[in-house]
């Protein structure tokens, strides 16, 4: 019997981990057997920690980094997708990087003997509400193509939008899916609710809200090229100054376009998780672990951010 899959994606910083938390818990709460695969842009996952309390005889991690390459990162998506297909999962569910190509994962499906594995549960995307609509037009290709496959598109942090943050925000999403000739997200198919509040009944309603397979039209060949993810372990800084230098990544241009900033930090004695975007940092504190920030942009200038994270070049020095 086939095993169900299902996508969580969304672009940078949108909450895709937030949320698989609380998804995760539902269906662990229907007594599904769950397999979950994660994995970023760069070479380091920050995101896993976050979710090791998942970790049960009904639920398993598996990650998979990325920086390899597109073509070899395919390859080992594809193995072990293959892998895990044979464990079995009632359902596994997938939350890829912000900057995920759609296509890679419908075509991966459909190639032997994944076609027979698995079958396509729900493609949920979860989108920032107080989205600022200042995109690239890399940015928008992301949003419009992860929106317009979705079965059902989630806001997230809505208890912090005002009214009219959500209208530009859907706004904007129309817009961008419309750049690329894509469908527009229904109104039936936004679900704009404090996730606090979410109920047995909207989880249920997501575990089945299926998904699309729209045309549209791929504007950017190897779009996830152009986003690069910068590695830094063990920063010499703690507290206060690294949130001073990492408010000074997203304003000052030196940097390039930075989109986020995640990861662990050490304050004294006590360690915190770190999810900054231009518009809001969140931090929360988490067990001790170790030191760990990833910096996620286009056009980034490793000299400098790293002269400025860690008071020295890199190694490999860019000239």
């Amino acid at each position: 019997m086939p095993v169900k899959i299902d996508l969580i994606t969304g672009f940078l910083g949108a909450g895709k981990t937030t949320f698989l938390l609380r998804y995760a818990r539902f269906l662990l709460s229907q007594g599904q057997k769950l397999g979950i695969l994660v994995y970023d842009h760069g070479a380091m996952n920050v995101d896993l920690p976050l979710l090791n309390g998942l970790r049960g005889e009904n639920c398993e991690l598996e990650t998979l980094a990325g920086g390899c390459g597109p073509d070899c990162h395919r390859r080992r998506f594809r193995t072990r997708l293959i892998a895990m297909a044979m464990c079995g999962y009632d359902r596994v569910v997938i939350e890829p990087s912000g900057v995920f190509d759609m296509d890679e994962f419908f075509d991966t499906l459909q190639e032997a003997p994944l076609d027979r594995q698995y079958e396509l549960g729900s493609v949920i995307a979860v989108v920032d509400a107080k989205t600022d609509g200042d995109f690239s037009p890399e940015e928008d290709f992301f949003l419009a193509s992860q929106t317009a496959c979705a079965g059902r598109v989630l806001l997230s942090k809505v208890q912090t939008a005002a009214p009219e943050d959500i209208e530009r925000t859907v706004r904007h999403m129309h817009f961008a899916q419309q750049a690329i000739g894509a469908r527009q997200t229904a109104e039936s198919e936004l679900l704009i609710k404090n996730w606090d509040a979410l109920t047995p009944a909207d989880f249920a309603a997501l575990m089945s809200c299926g998904y699309h397979t729209p045309d549209y039209v791929k504007t950017i060949a190897g779009a996830e090229t152009a986003f690069q993810s910068l590695s830094f372990l063990d920063l010499p800084l703690e507290g206060s100054a690294l949130l001073e230098k990492t408010a000074r990544l997203f304003s000052d241009p030196l940097y390039g376009r930075v989109l986020r900033v995640k990861g662990f930090y050490r304050d004294g004695e006590a360690w915190y998780q770190m999810n900054a975007t231009a518009q809001a940092t969140h931090i929360e504190p988490v067990p001790e672990t170790r030191g760990a920030i990833i910096v996620i942009g286009s056009a980034l200038n490793e000299n400098e951010i790293s002269r400025l994270l860690t008071g020295r070049l890199p190694e490999h020095r860019i000239l």
